[in-house]
């Protein structure tokens, strides 16, 4: 089950009425974002976060929609949709994700956001030194498998189950897409991409708003 209009299914992330964003840890930017030029070209297939960077770059709503719509791909709406839809709700605890892997602790503990803030420092982290994405995969690849983290998806899984497989993901994702997924799932995609929902629905007016849990 996939999280945009083209599937039969649909999911559901938790209303933000219940938990304010500031109940979640912010993330911190300036550790990790890189400044993209508003008149940069993408290659083929780019990551999500790229293409967020970018819409995020330009200076007017209307040059980001353009770039939403250039750039239109169901890995991104299924990630727009999870973080501006008030009816999705998301089955993973809110704030930090612990990153390291569980036999490594000693050697990489603490958050994801951390572990790249150090990595970009020159040391090792979590994340195995891999900021420009080698050997790692994309949401545009993986978004099918979001479903199991938000209600209505894959209600059978334990809650154990459920979170090792979402660390597992983002252990396989590009440092930065994982980033960006630790924001959706939270709501706060807005704390590091000037992106409204209004943008969303002027770029791809085939989302249906509501009704998803």
């Amino acid at each position: 089950m996939a999280m945009t209009n083209s599937t039969k299914k649909t999911t559901t992330r938790k209303p933000r009425t219940t938990k304010p964003k500031t109940a979640a840890k912010k993330a911190t930017p300036s550790a990790f974002s890189v400044k993209t030029s508003a008149n940069a070209e993408l290659p083929s297939n780019p990551f999500v976060f790229e293409v967020l960077e970018l819409a995020s770059a330009q200076r007017s709503s209307a040059k980001r929609v353009e770039v939403l719509k250039k750039y239109e791909h169901d890995s991104i709406k299924s990630i727009l949709i999870w973080n501006f839809d008030e009816s999705v709700i998301s089955m993973i605890p809110e704030g930090e994700v612990p990153y390291g892997d569980p036999n490594e602790q000693s050697v990489f503990e603490g958050s994801l956001s951390e572990n790249i803030a150090n990595e970009t420092k020159g040391g090792l982290s979590a994340t195995g030194q891999d900021l420009d994405g080698r050997n790692k995969t994309s949401l545009r690849r993986e978004w099918t498998s979001l479903y199991h983290f938000v209600r209505g998806g894959n209600d059978a899984l334990s809650k154990t189950r459920r979170e090792m497989m979402f660390i597992n993901l983002l252990r396989g994702l590009h440092p930065r897409e994982a980033e960006l997924l630790i924001l959706v799932k939270d709501g706060l995609l807005t704390d590091k991409y000037r992106l409204t929902k209004n943008m969303v629905s002027e770029a791809y007016p085939d989302i249906t708003w509501g009704g998803r849990s």
